[in-house]
Order: C-alpha cells, then structure tokens, then sequence
C-alpha cells in the first residue's frame, strides 16, 4: 500500500552537490520516522538523514553541516540536499518510512562521486 518513488540520484564530482527527493503515497497514519539510508557495494546500510514523528531531525555526523532533509508534508515528500559531495558518499540511496512496527523502502537511486 505504501510506497515510495525516489529521484535526484546520479554522478556528480567531487565537491558538488545533488537533491535527492522522495514521494510518499499511501498511508501515512502513524509514522514514527521519514528519511534516508544509504549502502554501499559491500557495506551495511547506514542511516543518513531522518525526520521524526515531531520535527525533530537526525544526522549521520559524517554528513552534518552540509547536507539539510525537509519534508513538505502537502506534498508526502522527503528531500535531501547534500552538497560537498566526496567519494565518500558515493552508495545507493534509500528512501525509508516506519510506519508503527513496518518499514517501507524505495527501490533506491545510485549516488556516484568522482574524484
């Protein structure tokens, strides 16, 4: 019923920026977090950016001061700016809600950072 249609993925060099956005239909009753992972080839998926249930928002400290998530709740939409990109970043991200004790994931969109 929940799903979530990501964008704004693609290759980007070293030191510019991308906008990724998220489209959320279906339920949104209940949700307790909004926000993004990211994996990379090899790697756990980690956290990024997420919003909760009140506002309040979180950062992976690797990616504070330079990246921003928003969410236009009119629009059922997560954004995430980064900017400064570094190879560092380069993974495949994913849009993610919780909705009470389920996750729901996009199908994931490929960052790739050049040096």
């Amino acid at each position: 019923q929940v799903q979530l249609v990501e964008s704004g993925g693609g290759l980007v060099q070293a030191g510019g920026s991308l906008r990724l956005s998220c489209v959320i239909s279906g339920t949104t009753f209940s949700i307790n977090a909004i926000g993004w992972y990211r994996q990379a080839p090899g790697q756990q998926r980690e956290l990024v950016a997420s919003i909760n249930g009140d506002g309040t928002t979180m950062y992976k400290d690797s990616v504070k001061g330079r990246s921003t998530i928003s969410r236009d709740n009119a629009k059922n939409t997560v954004n995430l700016q980064m900017n400064s990109l570094n190879p560092e970043d380069t993974a495949v991200y994913y849009c993610y809600v919780r909705i009470w004790t389920y996750d729901y994931w996009g199908q994931g969109t490929q960052v790739t950072v050049s040096s």
